[in-house]
């Protein structure tokens, strides 16, 4: 039986020091763009368009089931108006969340999961569209974990030095 041990911080960074949150389907190879991160990004920006364009199709079978069923004009026009709506709102509050930090008085996301369920086609083509500029979140991501080193950097720095000669002053010598 052997026994793993974890393995150090990448890049030789001390053990205290702040590490970066991972992002989905990407980990933590956002921060410096290693370990095939251009090539995630262009299959799950291909995917996210390919699975947006496959949601849009189911959308307009079901549009054209209704439509050959005989159901009423007034029904039809409520369906494509309800799917419209949600498929906007989901899809800028996608964009949003991976744009713009949250406020502090945000509404909890879990309020819109089932508008986020019906308008799903928005969903895929915010990620798709983030996917195309950066792994969605890196830019909030990155600006949070380049805050923390800011904040290690400093309080290191001030805490460098040796601590027993703090207390004494030059020229005086110690008491023994």
């Amino acid at each position: 039986m052997s026994i793993s041990h974890p393995q150090g911080p990448p890049g030789g960074a001390a053990d205290d020091e702040p590490r970066p949150e991972p992002i989905r389907f990407y980990g933590v190879s956002w921060v410096d763009r290693s370990g095939g991160y251009m090539a995630r990004r262009v299959v799950l920006t291909l995917a996210a368009l390919l699975l947006a364009v496959l949601g849009a199709t189911v959308l307009w079978l079901g549009y054209a089931g209704l439509d050959d069923s005989g159901t009423a004009g007034w029904l039809r026009a409520m369906v494509v108006i309800a799917f419209a709506i949600c498929t906007a709102m989901a899809g800028l509050r996608t964009w949003i969340r991976y744009t713009r930090p949250a406020p502090e008085n945000a509404v909890d996301e879990s309020a819109f999961r089932s508008i986020k369920v019906v308008g799903f086609v928005g969903v895929f083509f915010a990620y798709a569209l983030r996917s195309a500029i950066e792994a969605p979140g890196e830019r909030l991501r990155r600006a949070d974990h380049d805050a923390a080193l800011d904040r290690y950097r400093r309080r290191t720095e001030r805490r460098s030095g040796h601590p027993a000669r703090k207390g004494r002053k030059k020229g005086r010598a110690r008491r023994a």
